[in-house]
């Protein structure tokens, strides 16, 4: 049997900063990944047309720029923006643009409404100020005891009621409060729609309010010649050994203890100090562990564990830059399109009844736009993403059906689109989980943004940390705190959590508060 200090299951980029972190405290590590490729959604490719890189999954990076994990990483890339950062297409053809400049973007806002470019200068000062204290707050352990206290301190009591109070407010009711007019409005909830919430749920205020803000101070940027980047830039930094088309079918437990695991070909592994998982929740409890390892009760609130929704992923090659009716576009490496914000809730309204929107909203990429590596020069590399209710499959009729309507969507704003593609990728729910397990049903979060499956309820009721009921098993995927996107938190939660197991003064102090806990949790 071989042996290591630690056991990391899928080189995701969260396996891949667990690994690192834990090479780092000088651990032997052993990444054991199912599919043939490392890189899990941060992968890219050549897909539509010989020339033509596409991102083949996630795709610019505010997250993973602004993250503390990864900035610490000291990772070898090399960054690019698109003159602007985004823009939000109205149907009507106007446009909201944010641009790093500030003055651009509050000349943008303040034509949509007298005062709101003000009213945007306000916002980003205010949340400037709390910026590096809440970023060291999302992607540290739950609970964020010293910079949550941290940001307190700086707030005082009525600052930080205030806080949360925003925190918990639905994108719409947050607009509303900051901004008078359309404009503003639609770059935060075009943001919020980053996730599965819809403008009228509580919670999604803040996703609008992180983005938004991140867009203005450090852009959405990219790494230059393609997503893989971040991959490789972890790969060259790791010292340990990466096998891939290595399925784990099994985490081998003793005595309630995580001892290793068993892959598709039958041979074990084994792990002296920590197995850390960079899977789906429900897939590490369920099917690599098992009920016998697990309180009832969790058991019982897996079933409750809710996915976000799936989604339709297209990359096209274009031989000629974008059409765009609106010249805002072209200058912005993300455009939303096809909603106004009454808009945006009749198509979060069909998703959450499992009917499909007959004019989906669109998150469009241009990526050449960004780094012209990515395409020849004068051509554009562009892809768009919607969302679909979360279903157990799709017919081929069903997915093409759908994407004729995005092509539609893209056609109303850049007339003459179609005619200059020349290379076309179409990636389905079944695509994506495919191409990665971890996106199941085309779930690209790990589980839904919706507030009763945050902080200490995920992915279940409990702690909201990578501790699990088995020891020395760690969860460090995006089911776990804080959640989907690349930032690598969860990742790296999982290796802080098995090294603190480990220190042979605390080692035991440590496992038996979490054993206490876990009893009271799953009693």
């Amino acid at each position: 049997m071989d042996t290591v200090d630690a056991i990391v299951i899928g080189a995701g980029h969260n396996g891949l900063v667990a690994a690192n972190l834990l090479a780092d405290a000088g651990w032997s590590v052993r990444v054991l990944e199912a599919t043939p490729h490392p890189g899990g959604a941060v992968r890219s490719g050549h897909v539509t047309a010989p020339g033509y890189l596409s991102d083949l999954f996630s795709s610019f990076y505010p997250l993973g720029y602004a993250s503390p994990v990864m900035k610490a990483l000291n990772l070898d890339l090399r960054w690019t923006h698109a003159p602007d950062v985004f823009t939000h297409l109205l149907p009507d053809g106007r446009a909201a643009t944010v641009s790093r400049e500030l003055d651009r973007t509050m000349a943008s806002m303040e034509a949509f409404a007298p005062g709101d470019g003000e009213r945007w200068r306000t916002a980003y000062r205010e949340w400037r100020g709390v910026s590096d204290r809440m970023m060291d707050t999302l992607f540290t352990p739950f609970p964020p005891v010293r910079h949550g206290l941290g940001l307190v301190r700086q707030l005082r009591v009525g600052g930080s009621l205030r806080l949360a109070r925003r925190l918990v407010l639905s994108v719409r009711e947050l607009a509303s409060e900051l901004f008078e007019g359309e404009g503003a409005a639609l770059a935060l909830a075009g943001c919020a729609l980053h996730t599965d919430l819809s403008p009228e749920e509580a919670g999604g205020g803040v996703y609008g309010w992180l983005l938004a803000m991140l867009a203005q101070q450090v852009g959405w940027p990219v790494p230059v010649g393609g997503a893989g980047e971040i991959t490789s830039a972890l790969i060259r930094r790791f010292p340990g050994e990466i096998s891939c088309g290595a399925p784990v079918t099994r985490v081998l437990v003793a005595r309630g203890r995580a001892m290793g695991v068993r892959t598709a070909d039958g041979r074990d592994w084994r792990a002296r100090r920590a197995v850390i998982a960079d899977v789906p929740a429900p897939a590490l409890f369920l099917d690599l562990v098992g009920e016998r390892w697990l309180p009832p009760r969790m058991t019982e609130d897996l079933a409750h564990f809710r996915w976000d929704g799936a989604t339709v992923k297209v990359d096209w090659a274009v031989r000629t830059r974008m059409p765009w009716t609106n010249p805002a576009a072209a200058g912005s490496g993300t455009v939303h399109l096809g909603a106004d914000l009454n808009g945006l809730t009749r198509y979060a309204a069909r998703l959450a009844s499992d009917q499909l929107p007959k004019h989906p909203f669109l998150l469009l990429g241009q990526t050449t736009t960004a780094d012209p590596s990515r395409s020849p020069e004068g051509t554009e590399s562009v892809w768009a993403y919607t969302h679909l209710p979360h279903r157990p499959s799709w017919t081929a009729d069903e997915i093409a059906g759908h994407v004729e309507r995005m092509e539609a969507v893209v056609e109303e704003h850049a007339p003459g689109f179609r005619r200059e593609v020349v290379g076309r990728n179409v990636f389905g729910p079944a695509d994506l989980e495919r191409e990665n397990p971890s996106l199941v049903g085309g779930a690209l979060g790990g589980g839904t943004a919706a507030a009763f499956q945050q902080l200490f309820l995920r992915p279940v009721p409990g702690l909201g940390r990578p501790d699990t009921p088995v020891d020395r098993l760690f969860l460090g995927s995006a089911s776990a705190h804080p959640g989907g996107g690349v930032h690598g938190a969860p990742g790296a939660n999982a290796a802080r959590a098995a090294l603190a197991r480990d220190r042979r003064l605390t080692g035991a102090a440590y496992r038996a508060a979490i054993s206490g806990a876990h009893r009271v949790i799953y009693a």
